[in-house]
């Protein structure tokens, strides 16, 4: 009876082994076309403001008197560009 049971337990490291190398490696196949995904045909309305918010969130857009500028940093404005 030990002897099935350290069978079992050596099957079942074997099984891991093979698990884990299939985790790790990788295994991706196919292919993403980001080209679909650029193509942007919709309107992006940016926030007016006549003067920038004190706080921000890294991402947010804000035309400020027809200068357009981007959170580029928590509670840090940056010129993106003028009309």
């Amino acid at each position: 009876m030990e002897n099935d049971l350290q069978q079992q337990v050596n099957m079942l490291q074997q099984r891991l082994e093979a698990l884990s190398s299939q985790v790790n490696a990788n295994n991706f196949v196919g292919s993403q076309d980001f080209n679909k995904a650029s193509r942007f045909n919709t309107l992006l309305k940016v926030p007016r403001k006549d003067t920038l918010p004190t706080t921000c969130e890294r991402g947010e857009l804000v035309e400020d008197n027809g200068v357009l500028t981007i959170c580029s940093a928590t509670d840090t404005w940056t010129v993106v560009g003028t009309q």
